[in-house]
């Protein structure tokens, strides 16, 4: 089973620049995209449409703002649209479909760069995330948590490590939050099983020449549940064509799709 994840920045500019050609061959049986900026009848259309594939949205009431998606091509038994808490609803910052073996989540995290403000409802939103996180350890089902958590784990992640140590995305209690997630928790970054080198980044500030210099954060994930660990078979992250300011992250699982 191969899923694959990706913040679009706008899903009607990254069609432009080709994503959508690019999907149709990657045989994908989960696509989950993150900061959509539309609702559904802007990309109604075959443009937006992959042939085989269903897709299943989360919409922000405020226009041109987050959303989430996850296009697949198995139906779901059951759709969520928020992972219990209400606060972030009316934002789209979330979609799960679960299915008979496992579960699949697109999630977009808000950032806190642009105030205080923001940043306090950053640490909201992982707070009741956290609980979420909780809830499906207890179910012992399989599930892969996929989308842009705009935070950086370790040194590792990020290229400037000592000079953004101040700044949202980095900062030490963001980074503890992310070590509770995996040693209290049990989840896994299924990108880091397979990959442990540095320089592996999935996304780049629009400001200065980020991209051509490789000066870049990790911030997009495959959080899984322990028990797939032993079944991620290959990892990579996409870097030969941009369609936003993120990376394709695209992992193969030893997991049946149809189940």
């Amino acid at each position: 089973m191969r899923v694959l994840t990706l913040n679009v920045c706008g899903i009607r500019a990254s069609q432009k620049k080709g994503l959508y050609n690019w999907l149709k061959i990657q045989k994908a049986d989960h696509i989950c995209l993150q900061e959509v900026r539309a609702n559904e009848e802007q990309i109604n259309s075959e443009l937006f449409t992959l042939k085989g594939y269903t897709r299943y949205m989360s919409t922000a009431e405020k226009k041109g703002y987050s959303g989430v998606c996850i296009y697949t091509k198995e139906k779901p038994f059951k759709i969520d649209h928020t992972f219990g808490s209400k606060i972030f609803k009316d934002e789209g910052r979330f979609v799960s479909l679960e299915y008979e073996k496992y579960m699949i989540s697109s999630v977009y995290f808000p950032s806190g760069s642009s105030s205080e403000e923001r940043q306090k409802m950053k640490y909201i939103f992982m707070s009741k995330f956290e609980s979420y996180l909780a809830k499906i350890k207890k179910s012992k089902k399989i599930s892969i948590i996929c989308g842009d958590w705009n935070i950086a784990h370790k040194n590792i992640d990020i290229k400037n490590w000592k000079s953004n140590q101040k700044n949202s995305g980095f900062l030490p209690q963001e980074r503890r939050w992310m070590d509770k997630v995996i040693d209290r928790y049990g989840y896994i970054d299924a990108f880091r099983v397979l990959n442990n080198f540095p320089d592996q980044y999935t996304w780049w500030s629009n400001r200065g020449r980020a991209w051509e210099n490789n000066v870049g954060w990790r911030i997009d994930y495959q959080m899984v549940t322990p028990n797939i660990k032993n079944k991620i078979k290959k990892v990579q992250i996409y870097t030969d064509q941009r369609f936003s300011d993120h990376a394709p992250l695209i992992i193969d699982y030893d997991i049946k799709s149809k189940c």
